[in-house]
């Protein structure tokens, strides 16, 4: 938004505008703390999938928790293909993961 459209704006509005993106950045911090915990999770579980000999995806339990995040999705009105579209790359991550603790175990 320029200076001269700022200038032109309600100021009530911009006020609201400034609220709602103040809320929008404290969910962008809280989403990052909590992709940051998943992650040191999935770590330890790459690491005990590696020494278990197990492989690094389970393509079941994927499908299962794609169909779980779809469901809690569609429960708080948030569009289900959008989860399933996260939970995949989060996923595809999290084996890439898994995969390269694999390969350093294996050293």
């Amino acid at each position: 938004m320029t200076e001269q459209e700022k200038a032109a704006a309600d100021p009530a509005v911009l006020e609201r505008l400034m609220q709602l993106r103040g809320s929008i950045d404290n969910l962008d911090a809280a989403l990052v703390h909590l992709l940051a915990e998943r992650f040191k999770v999935t770590r330890t579980v790459g690491e005990l999938k590696a020494k278990g000999g197990l492989p690094p995806a389970d393509p079941e339990r994927e499908q299962r928790q794609i169909e779980r995040l779809r469901a809690l999705a569609a429960d708080a009105n948030l569009d289900p293909e959008f989860a399933e579209k996260f939970l995949t790359f989060i996923v595809t991550e999290v084996v890439r993961h898994h995969e390269q603790i694999a390969r350093e175990q294996q050293v």
